[in-house]
């Protein structure tokens, strides 16, 4: 447009000049009737639209308001009312959210699968629960059974008090199941109205994008944490001194050691002692044989928990752990901040309090099992029944940081 306009104005001007030459133009005239210079005339109102359109252009080149999320027009975003915002043209402000979109989806990627992670060990637990809760009612009844007769009320109270607290944790189990659930479904909308809102217009694209980021922000406030289950240590009048009956030592063999291996040994279970030279410092963990090796009856020992931790075993020639037989023993895994107990063969998570200090060990070979004990607390952490053991059975010493 300012082109054309150059163009008229040197035509006309080039027109005026040669008329001024000519003598005519420079007589005085009385006529009123003048006549419209159409020239002249085309030329003022090429000026007038011209600055029509600038000043129309100023009113229809919007900007994107960064504080009050606005777009006002070039002319509104200079008023006193915006002269403190920061302002930027809207392609340039939808650019940089289409940007940003991305990242966000990344992570609501990995919070949904961290959320379907503590989903299906949610599920898992609220499976498995409840035949939990039976066998270790059924764990306990059986050690109230070997004590007196004037125990019975005791019993009752401690399996009353064992099932209310199997129920309770069994609907915190369902209830946070169902708000993983409810999570993994926001998730996935969120994350598809990400994906949908970089394909909008500019225009629509701002208007959403504050709404979707505040809802954003919300949800991953609202992100559930599973359930950490933990049953209350009951503890049995008079076990440790029935069980005192079998005590037994369990003392190591010099310089025999053996290590883990495999499984056991990701678990990180074990440490390195400072001054034996035949340890690597390779080594996450050292075990070493007991002297004594149990054929029949039954025995009970106790070990710290601060010193090491006692397995039971078939040895080999080779001073090897024949896994045929299989491992039985009770572990401790740290999982983020929380500990979680186990005992093996077959594994099986131990939903109560983590021993402090001391575990007693009983074994009963006819009977085929291998009971843990919790000394501080005077009780049961569990009995493995129908160990798949035979003759000779080795304890093992793990110098381990329980």
């Amino acid at each position: 447009m300012n082109s054309e306009i150059l163009q008229v104005f040197q035509r006309e001007l080039t027109y005026m000049a040669v008329l001024a030459q000519r003598s005519i133009c420079k007589k005085t005239t009385r006529q009123r009737n003048l006549k419209t210079d159409i020239c002249l005339k085309n030329m003022a109102s090429f000026a007038r639209k011209a600055r029509a359109n600038k000043w129309d252009a100023r009113r229809d080149k919007k900007m994107f308001c960064e504080v009050d999320k606005s777009l006002p027009c070039l002319l509104c975003s200079n008023s006193q009312e915006h002269q403190n915002h920061r302002h930027c043209p809207i392609e340039w402000a939808a650019e940089e959210r289409r940007v940003r979109a991305p990242k966000k989806m990344q992570s609501l990627w990995e919070k949904a699968w961290e959320n379907l992670r503590n989903l299906n060990m949610e599920t898992t637990r609220t499976r498995c629960w409840k035949d939990y809760v039976s066998l270790r009612i059924e764990a306990i009844r059986a050690e109230y059974q070997k004590m007196p007769a004037f125990l019975h009320e005791e019993e009752q109270h401690h399996l009353e008090r064992l099932r209310k607290e199997g129920e309770d944790i069994f609907q915190q189990l369902n209830e946070s199941k169902a708000r993983m659930e409810h999570s993994r479904e926001l998730l996935r909308g969120m994350y598809e109205d990400l994906k949908q809102m970089c394909h909008k217009a500019d225009v629509e694209l701002l208007q959403a994008f504050g709404d979707i980021l505040h809802r954003y922000g919300s949800l991953l406030l609202q992100a559930s944490e599973p359930v950490n289950p933990e049953l209350s240590a009951g503890p049995i009048t008079g076990l440790l001194d029935r069980l005192s009956g079998f005590r037994g030592k369990c003392q190591p063999i010099a310089n025999r050691h053996i290590f883990l291996h495999g499984d056991l040994r990701s678990m990180n279970v074990g440490c390195d002692p400072q001054d034996d030279p035949d340890i690597t410092a390779k080594s996450e963990c050292f075990l070493v044989w007991g002297a004594q090796a149990f054929t029949s009856g039954k025995h009970y020992w106790e070990v710290h928990l601060l010193v090491s931790v006692t397995i039971i075993g078939k040895r080999r020639q080779n001073d090897k752990v024949d896994g045929e037989e299989g491992l039985f023993l009770l572990g401790c895994v740290k999982e983020d901040s929380h500990c979680n107990l186990f005992t093996t063969s077959p594994l099986v998570v131990q939903y109560v309090p983590r021993p402090t200090s001391t575990v007693g060990l009983f074994l009963d070979c006819e009977g085929r099992t291998m009971s843990f004990v919790d000394v501080d607390q005077s009780s049961l952490i569990y009995t493995i029944p129908n160990c798949s053991f035979s003759p000779p059975l080795w304890p093992i010493i793990c110098c381990s940081h329980f």
